[in-house]
């Protein structure tokens, strides 16, 4: 059984399986699981196009300004944005230095720890995150919202809320960069 092929009812098959105690999907909770990753790769790619067809900006540095907006003083440590947002310390250095150069956010100095940085969130970035939240609204009522009852809008809430993810290993990469 180490080298056999699964066949799926779509006719799709996994070749070459080393695993031989593999639990494999049944046929319901692979419809699930395929469900859940085509909805939401979906749903955030075009929540993506229509925030940088009209403003510009990706999900991903609207998501930055969101958080920013939220913190008092709208700052944050970079390490906690990174694990907030499931990224490496390369990968939030990224999208910081990016935020930056477009004079959206600031880094500065932690003020309790030397070694450490804050992502301040800039009166451009406010600015900039109050034009994009209606266009963000919209497409996240027009493409999920408005197409769930509220029953069933409930009952995916609770569902995905029983789905306890560990933040440990959720962690953006294996990047042993010290950017903080």
């Amino acid at each position: 059984m180490l080298a056999t092929a699964r066949t799926f009812p779509a006719g799709g098959t996994i070749l070459g399986m080393s695993e031989p105690e593999a639990r494999w999907l049944t046929e319901p909770e692979m419809l699930a699981w395929r469900a859940l990753v085509r909805s939401t790769t979906g749903l955030l790619a075009v929540l993506d196009n229509e925030l940088q067809r009209e403003h510009g900006l990706s999900l991903g540095d609207y998501e930055v300004l969101v958080h920013l907006s939220e913190e008092p003083d709208h700052a944050i440590r970079m390490s906690e944005l990174a694990g907030r947002l499931h990224l490496s310390p390369s990968g939030i250095t990224r999208r910081i230095d990016g935020l930056v150069k477009s004079g959206l956010v600031e880094r500065r100095k932690c003020p309790t720890d030397r070694r450490g940085s804050n992502a301040v969130l800039t009166p451009l970035g406010l600015k900039t995150l109050e034009s994009c939240a209606p266009t963000h609204l919209r497409g996240v009522r027009e493409h999920f919202i408005d197409r769930l009852k509220p029953r069933e809008l409930a009952e995916l809430a609770s569902a995905l809320s029983a789905i306890d993810i560990d933040e440990e290993r959720a962690a953006g990469g294996c990047d042993l960069a010290t950017t903080d």
